[in-house]
């Protein structure tokens, strides 16, 4: 499967042409990647089975992993989606556009392929003007999961999308970094007590304030081989660079210790170690005598949970091309609001989880 790959840069005056371009793609059944507050996604016309299947196509994608659709405004919904309960109108009032995804029952109109053979869908309004605007010229409903090869980290620029899909998919937006980083909240509304099945930029806490009880049905490790599942990102080895990622969870002190511990091990025995570490264990003094500065990425401050995020997918990518043998994962970031997010992306990540008190 190769294909000659268009990327259009979005510059202060070329937006229009841009979109209209590429919602003619989306349009033929063709495949583009795009921007959104959260990842980029590669998308396709939602309602259309053969470009659908050209995601699973270009990703790599297993074909039991259902697809998010993204919606425009809140009144396309109903356009693919039934049962609609009150208290997910107060949630789009408060979220949408954002990054909550909510599952609901599925219209006919939807095809098999878009969900899996489930009788839900998934749907979103993302908080990008560029997506937005390419969903309304394109004038139908756009399935689209991260844009990058399947299991590898989610790509938050167009390079990283490029270097994973180029040849793959017909064009790629280029609307520069994204703002939050990691992938949407995902929230099941069919049974009378939402389900959180993912965590992402809308936290527990924040949903709760408007629908009371929340249950929790998403674990940090993926689910069984013939299990299925009604959510992106539960089932499937996620977010993981090539090279061996170890992740160090706990208190603060006691990771900094283990990390160093870890760094001196490894170069001991001539084993090249990048750190994806927050700014203040990377500022202990015994640190920079284990590790060269360029195999160093900076998350931001344990106490920026919104910047960790951010920075994310960006440092595993950084670090997968620096010539390591393994990566040692700084966890001692809290898990308020999106921090939740961070440690789920990374313990899906990781190799090998190590705690320490």
């Amino acid at each position: 499967m190769k294909c000659s790959t268009q990327v259009f840069k979005i510059g202060t005056s070329n937006l229009e042409e841009v979109i209209r371009t590429a919602a003619r793609i989306i349009q033929q059944g063709g495949t583009v990647a795009f921007p959104t507050e959260t990842v980029y996604g590669l998308g396709a016309d939602a309602l259309n089975p053969d470009a659908v299947s050209k995601i699973f196509k270009a990703k790599g994608r297993p074909l039991d992993n259902p697809l998010i659709v993204h919606i425009a405004d809140q009144e396309r919904l109903d356009m693919v989606a039934s049962d609609v309960p009150d208290s997910a109108r107060s949630l789009m009032d408060a979220f949408w556009p954002g990054p909550l995804t909510m599952i609901f029952k599925r219209k006919d109109i939807v095809p098999d392929v878009t969900t899996c053979g489930l009788d839900t869908v998934a749907t979103r309004m993302p908080d990008n003007p560029i997506a937005r605007e390419l969903i309304k010229e394109a004038g139908t409903p756009i399935a689209a999961p991260s844009a990058n090869i399947s299991g590898r980290p989610s790509p938050t620029t167009a390079e990283h999308v490029i270097s994973d899909l180029s040849g793959r998919i017909d064009a790629v937006i280029d609307g520069g970094a994204v703002r939050v980083g990691v992938e949407s909240t995902v929230l099941d509304m069919t049974p009378d007590i939402p389900v959180l099945l993912r965590p992402g930029g809308v936290s527990i806490d924040q949903i709760k304030e408007y629908v009371g009880e929340v249950l929790v049905g998403y674990t940090d490790r993926p689910a069984g081989a013939g299990e299925a599942v009604r959510s992106p990102g539960m089932k499937y080895t996620h977010y993981s660079p090539e090279t061996r990622l170890v992740l160090v969870m706990g208190n603060s002190s006691a990771v900094v210790d283990k990390i160093i511990g870890l760094a001196r091990e490894y170069l001991d025995r001539n084993i090249r170690v990048g750190l994806l570490v927050t700014d203040e264990t990377a500022k202990t003094d015994e640190m920079a005598e284990y590790v060269s500065p360029d195999r160093v990425f900076l998350l931001g401050s344990r106490y920026d949970a919104s910047a960790i995020a951010s920075n994310l997918f960006a440092g595993l990518r950084y670090l997968d091309m620096e010539d390591t043998d393994v990566i040692i994962a700084d966890g001692s970031m809290g898990i308020a609001g999106i921090g939740a997010a961070v440690l789920n992306r990374l313990k899906k990540a990781a190799d090998e989880l190590i705690e320490v008190n």
